[in-house]
């Protein structure tokens, strides 16, 4: 038996992509809106070969009110969704901000708006970002949801502040009739065991990992590492890097938890980190991709990038205990999982 039919905007998008096919897994119907912005139409297909069967798919913008007003017609029946739909990459939103706070904020109120029509009752799982933190301070190392938010680095990271500040507005003024869950993630990496999705970035890769296995492969010459005078051990920025099929399944566990144990929820909107508890450096990552792959990648010392912060890695145990979820692929694994989806993808 079907459970409830859940959207998941930016659904053919790298984390998006990965979390329908953990949905479905659970058994949940899934309606999966995208225009291909950060994508291509060739997801869909993929991920229909690891689930041997067609979803559901609208292409549509949703930062366009008609095209939302458009989707809950069809759809009325939307229990929750997972809102992915937002531009990413940190340093691209220096360069742009203006494009980054109307699409990423305008996609959010439109869905708001659908969600909300009618005293329709609903939830959403926010895609956040430990950006909201800005640079911690040390005594909030490693960071749990009770560390003050910092002034964002960069207009992405202000737009997931902004984001929640609405959420929680949202929430509140609608007296219990939207649920919210905002999932801060840390900095998802990998792909699917099967090869089939995994993260594409278009022009010249913004996260570390595509960028290092594009080195491997030969498509780059060398992999820029921004800065090597940090207060870090090595010099170079520390993340908390984790998997993107752990990540997905958080989001599975957070509708679970909206849709069945909402009378446990602390209110009506809730927080979660979501990462590994291990800050691993740049240099750190590129020897480990090394090892576990036997491929080794040339690597330049840059000047630092503008938005970057210098240390950031997640306190996860409130997501642990109360969502029951928790991110534990070892990372051998999972940068293994990536280096078989670039072999894969450029074999075509």
């Amino acid at each position: 038996m079907k459970k409830a039919k859940i959207l998941v905007t930016g659904g053919t998008g790298y984390i998006g992509s990965h979390t329908v096919v953990e949905l479905d897994a659970a058994g949940y119907e899934v309606v999966v809106v995208d225009n291909f912005s950060n994508s291509t139409p060739e997801v869909i297909d993929n991920i229909e070969s690891i689930l041997g069967k067609k979803i559901t798919f609208l292409e549509l913008d949703c930062a366009d009110k008609d095209h939302m007003r458009v989707l809950f017609a069809k759809h009325p029946d939307i229990s929750a969704a997972i809102h992915f739909a937002a531009y990413k990459a940190v340093g691209e939103s220096v360069e742009k901000p203006l494009e980054y706070y109307q699409n990423n904020l305008s996609s959010l109120l439109c869905l708001l708006s659908e969600m909300s029509a009618g005293g329709r009752r609903g939830s959403v799982v926010f895609s956040s970002s430990c950006t909201v933190y800005g640079q911690p301070k040390p005594e909030h190392l490693p960071v749990s949801e009770s560390a003050p938010l910092q002034p964002a680095t960069s207009p992405y990271g202000k737009t997931k502040q902004m984001s929640e500040e609405i959420l929680a507005d949202a929430a509140l003024a609608l007296k219990g009739a939207l649920k919210v869950i905002a999932l801060r993630y840390f900095n998802p990496v990998g792909a699917h065991p099967s090869a089939q999705i995994g993260e594409l970035p278009r022009g010249v890769p913004q996260n570390l990992l595509p960028f290092v296995t594009q080195t491997a492969i030969g498509l780059r010459d060398h992999l820029s590492v921004f800065g090597n005078d940090y207060n870090t051990p090595d010099g170079s920025c520390i993340r908390d890097y984790i998997y993107v099929c752990d990540l997905a399944k958080a989001h599975v566990k957070a509708v679970d938890r909206m849709l069945e144990k909402a009378e446990e929820m602390d209110g009506n909107i809730e927080y979660f980190n979501l990462g590994t508890g291990r800050g691993l450096s740049v240099l750190e990552v590129v020897n480990m991709f090394k090892v576990a792959t036997g491929v080794n990648v040339n690597y330049r010392i840059t000047g630092r990038r503008a938005g970057d912060v210098e240390q950031v890695w997640a306190d996860p145990s409130k997501a642990n205990s109360v969502l029951g979820w928790s991110a534990d692929t070892p990372l051998d694994e999972v940068l293994r999982s990536a280096w078989k989806w670039e072999k894969k993808i450029r074999a075509k």
